[in-house]
């Protein structure tokens, strides 16, 4: 069955504004961010997703973390951050349309924090924030039909990636398919599905805007609990990307290094032959001297082959 929500103008309006600032981003070379910058928004994106969950390591913990320095703080707190970096590490070796991938990663990300980790639940669970009991899961014997049904709406469904990935992350929120883990696991999935709409998605901290509107994060949650349908909460998690979007823009400028346009170019000319022109309609700001000098490098690289002489040269990534 498809999950229940219903395409709404706003909805609408999130996905044309989101698309217009995708174009941007590729405009600024931004889908794919410097190393600097991927750092940032990743321990950005890994504090922020457990702090959700009543981490309590800073920023700079969690550098220190990544950065295999000794940090004082509770062995717990430690091993999520440990096993949070060590799935967003691995982020290549996910299908985001299996269920098989997907529990590989909850294995991972709850390695050592709970019993069975990467095992779909078969016991009933509920939901407590604060001293109220704010949702009782799906009972356990219906939890492997429900999630089965939910991989096969992502792989088989028409609607754009942006509203199933926002459909997805809500439903495991509802179906909680694990013990524990379900929030972070419905945060990274997103992004799993994401990267398939395009590379920003991968380093884009999202989760930072949704930990300083955390109330409203679980409220809309419970909204779209009371109304059977996710559309609240695919319009709030829109609003969220549209806004992180905005925000990467308005911060930062590129200033992209020899190797970064040519990391840039191969994945735009893939295998095809090119010449040093075809190189410089891509990066237009570029003098012919800066393009000869970033091919000379990515050839003594053994990044590129060169075949012909002077007005004949063309080039050919090495794969």
């Amino acid at each position: 069955m498809k999950p229940p929500y219903r395409i709404t103008n706003r909805i609408i309006e999130l996905i044309a504004s989101i698309s217009e600032k995708i174009g941007r981003v590729n405009s600024a070379y931004l889908n794919k961010p410097s190393i600097e910058l991927r750092r940032k928004n990743r321990i950005k994106t890994i504090q922020s997703s457990l702090e959700i969950e009543g981490n309590s390591l800073s920023l700079e913990q969690v550098t220190a973390i990544l950065e295999n320095k000794r940090v004082i703080a509770p062995q717990k707190d430690i091993l999520e951050v440990k096993n949070a970096i060590t799935v967003y590490r691995n982020l290549d070796s996910f299908n985001p349309a299996s269920l098989t991938s997907f529990c590989k990663a909850h294995a991972i990300l709850m390695d050592g924090l709970m019993d069975k980790p990467g095992k779909i639940r078969t016991g009933s669970v509920g939901i407590i924030r604060g001293s109220a009991l704010t949702h009782v899961a799906p009972p356990g014997n219906v939890v492997k039909s429900l999630i089965k049904d939910l991989f096969d709406y992502l792989k088989k469904d028409n609607d754009l990636l942006l509203i199933k990935s926002c459909v997805f992350h809500y439903e495991i929120e509802f179906i909680h398919p694990f013990m524990d883990g379900n929030g972070r696991m419905g945060r990274l999935w997103q992004t799993v599905i994401l990267r398939q709409y395009s590379p920003v998605f991968e380093y884009l901290p999202a989760e930072t805007l949704i930990k300083t509107r955390q109330s409203e994060y679980y409220k809309i949650l419970e909204e779209s609990d009371d109304e059977g349908s996710s559309t609240r909460f695919i319009e709030f998690i829109l609003q969220i990307f549209d806004e992180s979007l905005e925000e990467l823009l308005a911060n930062h400028i590129v200033n992209l290094s020899g190797n970064d346009r040519i990391t840039i170019f191969k994945d735009t000319i893939g295998k095809l032959a090119f010449n040093r022109q075809e190189y410089m309609k891509h990066f237009r700001d570029i003098s012919s001297a800066t393009a000869s000098r970033d091919l000379k490098t990515a050839v003594d690289q053994g990044l590129l082959t060169k075949s012909g002489d002077k007005r004949t040269t063309t080039y050919k990534f090495i794969t």
